[in-house]
């Protein structure tokens, strides 16, 4: 799906959650979920410091949304994020019931939107409408400063 003129107001957001995350020496991944408009929630990925494989930014991210609007069911909302989704936020995203979803870089290693794999195109319960490359420079360009600096 096409983008639409508000993503890349919503992926700034998102981007500024990512360098966040790499100001915390995390992998600088950043997500938000957005409903009628507003932010519902925002987080960036915390893995290193919870020591926790689960603290994907958008688990995160998904988890508060819930908690805000006092439902599992995210039917109306869209997720932004800085990366494409690995296997087990796609998953999440699938059960979470999420409308929509925009990202911004690809990940070829790990990417479950169309990468490696399409879980929004195998025959779940839910398949959330995606957009993808949403300001992908800007996003990728942040993940690859900070491998390079790794290094």
């Amino acid at each position: 799906m096409f983008a639409r003129p508000e993503d890349e107001t919503y992926m700034k957001l998102a981007l500024e959650q990512a360098q966040q995350a790499a100001r915390l020496g995390e992998v600088p991944v950043g997500a938000v979920v957005v409903r009628q408009g507003k932010v519902v929630s925002a987080a960036h990925n915390l893995r290193e410091q919870n020591h926790m494989a689960t603290a994907h930014a958008e688990l995160l991210a998904i988890e508060e949304a819930c908690r805000v609007l006092g439902d599992w069911r995210l039917e109306d909302c869209t997720l932004y994020v800085t990366l494409e989704p690995c296997p087990m936020c796609a998953g999440t995203i699938i059960n979470s019931r999420l409308q929509r979803v925009v990202y911004g870089a690809p990940d070829p290693r790990a990417g479950c939107c169309g990468s490696v794999a399409n879980f929004f195109h195998m025959p779940f319960n839910h398949a959330p409408v995606l957009t993808a490359g949403v300001l992908e420079q800007e996003c990728a360009g942040l993940l690859r400063g900070f491998f390079e600096q790794k290094r």
